[in-house]
């Protein structure tokens, strides 16, 4: 499904939004981060020039996250600047260095300190790792589709894990519940009433991303395009956020995608408002089944993004296995299910000549994808693309060797 987004526009960055979010924010947080050991800054912005001859576009790039951390994913971004920023809150009169607290300098004071979120897997990983090293207690609650390889790869981090038998709202209801009968505090990275400081510091930090591609590009290079990932809107927020303020009244189309099945996004285009999804929410793409839109990234999201789509399981299966054959000029990637939305979206226009002129989609467009995940769940990648990671890998190395 596509829907054009009759609320957007294309001055310059509102007033209102960058006091919520802003680029030095985003250049404080990037900081923060490149400090911290589990991290590698400058994550490589890759050219794949035969995949943008197969879809008609002069230029694509795409913003490999795989190689984020041991994470595996851009959630390693968010969920480490929230916890750092909300200990400094809480601890105003300890006058914390964030760089020491995440080197964990301070795991004496924070012993007692505790917090809880409910996941999907990624920002939950993010979160427990965040919280081994700073020291303080972690608290992981998991809904009935999250797999047990994404529990195991959290509770590696040291988090006490907590099932529940429902989807993922159930789930977030569940850590809110958890939270005010023990005092801990949640460390989400969606809003709801009354709780929107920690997910703006989630997607502040999703913002040294663009920072990076910022940065990457050469003197006078801009995107006409950039596709996002949906779920509940914080990555697109924070990317767009940066992207708007830096580029003003000439930023690139936004584009934002999302599971059929988990439409949220979609349903807030069409109603005008943060709304709920219209299906089951149960996607092969785990890190986009949200039932619900980020109020606080819908604050974002309603004035910028300019297009919303939909892809279905299968094209997202398509799309990874793409991406992880080389052609010669491209180099294979390892593209986890939820980092393929934009090039599954892409594919759809580039087959469809109504929907690449709405778009604006053609010879000129030069686009920007961020594959935002690895093989978080190696299993299931094998299964789905037929090759293990570590095979692709094996072969990415062997094509960087080649055309160096």
């Amino acid at each position: 499904m596509f829907t054009a987004n009759k609320h957007s526009i294309r001055g310059s960055y509102p007033l209102d939004l960058r006091d919520i979010m802003n680029i030095k924010n985003a250049g404080e947080s990037k900081a923060w981060l490149a400090s911290w050991d589990r991290i590698n800054v400058d994550t490589p912005l890759y050219e794949l020039p035969g995949l943008a001859a197969e879809l008609g576009i002069k230029q694509l790039k795409v913003k490999d996250e795989s190689v984020r951390s041991e994470l595996g994913s851009f959630k390693a971004m968010g969920a480490p600047i929230a916890l750092v920023r909300l200990i400094l809150r809480t601890f105003p009169k300890k006058d914390f260095d964030p760089r020491r607290l995440l080197a964990g300098e301070y795991k004496q004071e924070l012993a007692n300190f505790s917090v809880i979120s409910a996941t999907d897997g990624n920002h939950g990983k993010g979160l427990a790792a965040a919280a081994q090293d700073i020291g303080c207690r972690c608290v992981i609650v998991l809904h009935a589709n999250v797999s047990v390889e994404r529990e195991e790869a959290i509770a590696a981090y040291g988090a006490e894990i907590v099932r529940i038998a429902g989807n993922y709202d159930e789930s977030v209801e569940h850590a809110a519940a958890l939270a005010e009968s023990n005092s801990w505090i949640v460390v989400s990275d969606t809003s709801y009433e009354g709780y929107e400081t920690i997910p703006r510091d989630v997607m502040q930090g999703y913002g040294a991303i663009a920072a990076e591609i910022i940065d990457t590009l050469a003197l006078g290079e801009e995107f006409t395009h950039v596709f996002l990932q949906g779920g509940v809107g914080g990555l697109a927020a924070g990317i767009i956020s940066y992207f708007w303020e830096f580029y003003d009244g000439k930023r690139p189309t936004f584009v934002v995608v999302e599971p059929e099945q988990a439409d949220c996004l979609f349903q807030s285009a069409l109603q005008g408002q943060a709304a709920k999804a219209t299906g089951s929410v149960d996607s092969v793409m785990a890190g986009l089944a949200c039932g619900e839109t980020s109020p606080l990234a819908w604050k974002f999201l309603q004035p910028s993004v300019d297009f919303f789509m939909t892809i279905t399981d299968d094209e997202a299966i398509a799309a990874m296995r793409r991406l992880a054959v080389e052609n010669g000029s491209d180099i294979p990637l390892v593209s986890g299910e939820s980092a393929v939305a934009g090039l599954s979206a892409l594919k759809q226009i580039a087959q469809s000549a109504s929907l690449a002129a709405d778009i604006g989609i053609n010879a000129d467009s030069r686009a920007l994808l961020i594959s935002t995940e690895g093989a978080t769940a190696p299993k299931v990648y094998e299964e789905l693309v037929g090759q293990s990671a570590e095979q692709i890998v094996s072969r990415q190395i062997q094509w960087i060797e080649a055309n160096r």
